[in-house]
């Protein structure tokens, strides 16, 4: 039975759905042919991710191909009520609601793990996370799972490394279509979109300073640039410092430029990216987001500290005080901006993301009991197949390669 937050707001977000439904033709396309297999039938699929609209609409083309989906949120911030709603009326179990407690949160995963799934989307970790800690009983049921982010994907290697991943995980974050479209485009719109809606502040002209250069990062820099910011890039990785320099941003250590940035943002997947040296620095008003997946990359317990509790000033913009009168901003309480003050990544975007989620549960499903358990890249010809179905409903054409084409491709000896 789900627990949500009010049954009676299912019909908007029904219209949320249908809308993304209607700009995503790579799950169109699944669905139409999914339906008619039903390769999924009476299949468990759990899923952790956040609960909005698009995520919706992957539950139900699972739900259409023979699955019971179950589905809980992966943020407390990204959960929209009208969605879970929707998705319940639709027959999808729902444990999440908007802006619960800790132990509500906890208490959402752990009732999406009680329905003893057998093929997983993470969105984090937690899931498999708390799987392998309280329903190790259940490990071996489990076919597999897909992994959307790489902050579950740094879990997931640490688990295998130690030998305790108890099931084989796709690295799907890993995959092309992943992170060439959904980390750097999907990222670099969505959480300038979350900024700009909780601020309502130009971005043209400011300082701003970017942490973390992988594609998240490059997106983020990117739209930046193209907004008129002045960007700064900080790095720990000196060859992505190096492209970040390439690319024409400025790039120095965070304690040397702390103190000129008028918008920071966090894009690691690390902890305590900013912190008590750093906020002591910084000038008044300037503004702190996050667009990795946990709340951890701003140091909120030594903001804390320094300024004592803050004051809501705006939806989603927290004003800490300190005694010298300066102010500093945090958005979405440090969660991830993109989701927790706006709509997440543009549904095109998540329409390559959830394709691919879909087509690594095939393959595990397909593959069970063959894999070895460790986290697996996804296959190229998913990749190649997600793109394909993606310029399709695009309306582009692209060019093939003749047979002796193909032939010169594949031969050493060159005439």
């Amino acid at each position: 039975m789900s627990m949500l937050r009010d049954k009676n707001l299912a019909p908007e977000g029904l219209l949320k759905i249908q809308w993304v439904r209607e700009h995503m033709p790579v799950l169109r396309e699944l669905e139409n042919t999914l339906e008619k297999e039903k390769i999924f039938q009476d299949q468990n699929i759990a899923i952790c991710l956040h609960l909005e609209a698009k995520t919706a609409y992957m539950a139900l083309v699972l739900k259409k191909a023979g699955a019971r989906v179950v589905v809980t949120g992966s943020n407390p911030l990204s959960t929209q009520d009208d969605i879970a709603a929707a998705l319940d009326r639709e027959g999808v179990e729902v444990y999440a609601w908007y802006n619960s407690s800790k132990e509500e949160y906890d208490e959402h995963i752990y009732k999406t793990a009680c329905s003893k799934p057998q093929l997983i989307i993470d969105d984090g970790g937690d899931l498999v996370s708390l799987l392998h800690r309280d329903f190790k009983n259940h490990i071996p049921f489990v076919s597999g799972g897909a992994e959307e982010t790489t902050t579950g994907l740094i879990r997931l290697r640490a688990m295998e490394k130690q030998g305790a991943l108890g099931f084989p995980m796709m690295a799907v974050n890993d995959a092309l279509c992943k992170f060439l479209f959904d980390n750097r485009y999907g990222t670099g719109q969505s959480a300038w979109d979350g900024i700009m809606r909780s601020t309502n502040l130009i971005i043209a002209g400011k300082r701003v300073i970017i942490l973390g250069y992988g594609w998240c990062g490059k997106g983020v820099a990117l739209r930046a640039k193209g907004l008129g910011a002045q960007v700064f890039v900080c790095e720990v990785d000196p060859v992505k410092a190096l492209e970040a320099h390439m690319d024409g941003f400025q790039v120095a250590p965070l304690p040397e430029i702390a103190d000129q940035g008028d918008i920071f943002i966090t894009v690691t997947g690390c902890s305590r990216v900013i912190g008590e040296e750093h906020f002591k620095i910084m000038k008044d008003q300037a503004i702190l987001a996050n667009a990795g997946h946990f709340d951890v990359e701003i140091d909120k317990a030594a903001l804390l500290k320094l300024t004592g509790t803050p004051k809501r000033v705006r939806k989603n913009v927290d004003a800490y005080v300190f005694p010298d009168g300066r102010r500093i901003y945090l958005l979405s309480e440090g969660r991830l901006v993109n989701l927790a003050a706006a709509d997440g990544h543009p549904a095109e975007i998540m329409d390559m993301s959830f394709g691919l989620q879909i087509l690594a549960l095939k393959y595990l499903w397909e593959k069970r009991g063959k894999l070895e358990y460790k986290v697996h890249p996804l296959p190229s010809e998913l990749n190649r197949e997600v793109a394909q179905l993606k310029l399709k409903g695009l309306g582009l054409k692209i060019d093939s390669l003749s047979t002796a084409q193909k032939e010169y491709l594949e031969s050493w000896e060159l005439d």
